[in-house]
């Protein structure tokens, strides 16, 4: 899962653990773990649901100041109205597994 440069440091200190995406079908998947710049993510939930279901405690938690701006964020793939479908995503930062490198090294993957 990709997050835009100036919110990645939010995303991995914790501070932002809820994104809104216009997708046509799903890109994650519960449980699983993306690396987000030197850290990682794991992924809670997904929920498909109208823009308009967006709350302002999700806004808060998508890291943006009101409703718009998040609209805004999330309309990379076109237009996001009131009744557009979106995926509602909750995840947290996670520490990242160790995994051994070419030559059995740990790089701290």
């Amino acid at each position: 899962m990709e997050f835009s440069r100036e919110l990645r440091n939010d995303v991995l200190a914790g501070d932002i653990t809820l994104s809104v995406r216009l997708w046509k079908r799903p890109r994650v998947k519960e449980g699983a773990r993306y690396r987000v710049g030197l850290g990682e993510i794991e992924v809670d939930a997904i929920e498909l649901l109208p823009f308009a279901a967006i709350t302002r405690e999700d806004v808060r938690r998508a890291g943006e100041p009101d409703r718009e701006r998040l609209r805004h964020r999330a309309a990379h793939a076109g237009p996001i109205h009131e009744d557009t479908l979106v995926y509602r995503i909750e995840f947290h930062a996670v520490a990242p597994v160790a995994r051994p490198g070419p030559s059995g090294e740990v790089d701290g993957r």
